[in-house]
């Protein structure tokens, strides 16, 4: 079982160095960069990574190019701000050792958000396929919140993938900007409506449920911070929608 780890980046060089040392696992690891100004790519090919540069397809896009350019068949995708615990790291070196029982592996993203572990809010386990053999998966979603959708049998790993997400309310309202606009652009192409009462309840909700239900209250300041964040994407991507459509 050889496997090659695949990372997309764009100005990345804040992150790429921890996500690329935590893939000792891999047999290859290639970094696939949309068109860095910063030094991504160079330290990159420093650490020992195949570097490539391929024009943004889209975030499922720009995952499956990669996957169709590593050296074997099956694929660790992660994205530039991630990286495995030595846990997780572990399991799937006992992978390799042994005959893969599935097609692909999900395990749990735990993440970091303004400094602070995030268990509750609805952000963990928040499990991800990101282990895959490339006959038997693929990613799917030609706007945002891109998956891998296995054909396969999926199995289960229990290491953490880590998540260094926002640093700062400023980095995720820019975040939240461009996801918005992309969620927005989506909801247009597939013809949906978007009733005022989307704008005008679905945020409520989203706050209520994310706070109170999925007990962000034990996350602290930042709890209050991902609810109301959260509630704030509900209503922009909306308002985007009606006003596009």
């Amino acid at each position: 079982m050889k496997i090659s780890a695949t990372i997309v980046a764009l100005n990345e060089e804040r992150n790429i160095a921890r996500a690329i040392e935590s893939l000792r696992c891999a047999d290859e690891i290639l970094v696939v960069d949309s068109g860095s100004t910063d030094g991504t790519r160079e330290i990159a090919a420093r650490l020992g990574a195949r570097v490539l540069t391929e024009a943004w397809r889209g975030y499922a896009g720009q995952k499956n190019f990669a996957a169709e350019q590593a050296a074997n068949d099956w694929i660790l995708s992660i994205d530039a701000d991630e990286s495995l615990t030595e846990e997780l790291e572990a399991e799937i070196l006992q992978l390799q050792r042994s005959t893969p029982a599935a097609d692909a592996y999900d395990f749990p993203r735990m993440a970091q958000y303004l400094g602070r572990w995030i268990l509750h809010s609805g952000w963990y386990p928040d499990r991800k396929i990101r282990l895959y053999h490339r006959g038997h998966a693929r990613w799917v979603g030609e706007f945002v919140h891109e998956s891998v959708r296995c054909e396969g049998q999926v199995a289960h790993l229990n290491g953490n993938l880590l998540h260094f997400t926002c640093s700062s309310l400023s980095e995720h309202t820019r975040t939240l900007d461009r996801y918005t606009t992309l969620a927005a652009r989506e909801i247009v192409a597939r013809g949906r409506a978007v009733p005022i009462t989307k704008l005008l309840v679905d945020p409520a909700w989203t706050f209520f449920r994310m706070y109170f239900l999925q007990r962000g209250f034990l996350d602290g300041p930042q709890g209050i911070a991902i609810a109301w964040m959260a509630a704030l994407y509900t209503f922009l991507k909306y308002a985007k929608a009606r006003l596009e459509g």
